[in-house]
C-alpha cells in the first residue's frame, strides 16, 4: 500500500490510549459478511473518554430537519476540527488515536481498505426525537466508515444503525446494537446500504462517526 502522508501519521506512542482500546477491540471485532462485509464492536474507546465525549458543550441542533439525510442540517453539524482540539481535550485523544500509524495498519489488514493518502474526519452526532435516515451507500470518497455510539440511555436500545440490502425493496436485515461504547465498521461500497429506520428516539442518541476520506474531499474544513 502506498504512502499516508496526508494523515500526518507518527510512530505509535505506547501510551496512547485510544489507540491501545481500539486495537484491542478490533481484534474482536465480530465479522458479518451478509449483506456486506461489517465488524461489530465493543469497547473501540476507552470508558473514561466516551464520558467525556458526551459532556462536551454542545447542544443538540436546534431547528433540525428530519427528511432522511444528514446533509439537509449541513450548517448545524458539528466535527473534531484543529479549533475543536485546541478546546477540547476529548476531541484530540480521539484524533490521536485515529491518526496513530498502528491503527492505520491495522484498520487496512482487517478489511483489506487501503487508506493511502487519505485524511480523518470525525463529526459528533446528537440526534432528537423524528431523527431518521433513508437507506443509502456513503460517497465513494469515504474509504472507511466506523460509528461509536455513546449512550446508556436504555430507551435507545433499538437506534443503532440499520443494516439493508439494496434495491429494489431495501430488505432490512438487523441493525448494529447501540450502547455504551459500542459501534460498527464497514468500508462504503456499492452494496453498503444502511440507515436509521423510523425508531422512536426518546432521548438524545449520541455518536461519533469516524471517517478516512480521500483527498476530492470538498468540504476541507470538516477534517480533523
Amino acid at each position: 500500500m502506498g504512502q499516508t502522508a496526508e494523515l500526518d501519521l507518527k510512530p505509535a506512542a505506547s501510551d496512547n490510549p485510544v489507540a491501545s482500546a481500539f486495537l484491542s477491540c478490533l481484534g474482536k471485532a465480530g465479522h458479518m459478511t451478509s449483506p456486506f462485509d461489517h465488524w461489530l464492536l465493543e469497547k473501540p474507546l476507552p470508558d473514561t473518554l466516551c464520558d467525556e465525549i458526551l459532556n462536551l458543550p454542545f447542544d443538540p441542533p436546534k431547528g433540525a430537519v428530519f427528511g432522511g439525510k444528514r446533509e439537509i442540517n449541513n450548517k448545524l453539524r458539528v466535527y473534531f476540527t484543529p479549533e475543536n482540539q485546541a478546546r477540547f481535550d476529548a476531541c484530540k485523544q480521539v484524533v490521536s488515536g485515529f491518526k496513530d500509524l498502528r491503527v492505520i495498519r491495522a484498520i487496512e489488514h482487517k478489511t483489506g481498505t487501503d487508506l493511502s493518502d487519505t485524511r480523518l474526519r470525525i463529526e459528533y452526532c446528537q440526534d432528537t426525537e423524528g431523527f431518521w435516515l433513508e437507506p443509502h451507500t456513503d460517497i465513494f470518497v469515504k474509504k472507511f466508515t466506523m460509528l461509536v455510539y455513546l449512550s446508556d440511555d436504555p430507551t435507545l436500545v433499538n437506534a443503532g444503525t440499520d443494516i439493508h440490502e439494496g434495491p429494489p425493496d431495501f430488505r432490512y436485515v438487523h441493525s448494529a446494537p447501540y450502547g455504551k461504547n459500542v459501534g460498527v465498521i464497514f468500508i462504503p461500497g456499492k452494496n453498503s446500504w444502511h440507515g436509521v429506520g423510523h425508531h422512536p428516539v426518546k432521548g438524545i442518541r449520541k455518536s461519533i462517526i469516524i471517517n478516512y476520506v480521500a483527498p476530492q474531499w470538498r468540504d476541507t474544513w470538516e477534517l480533523a
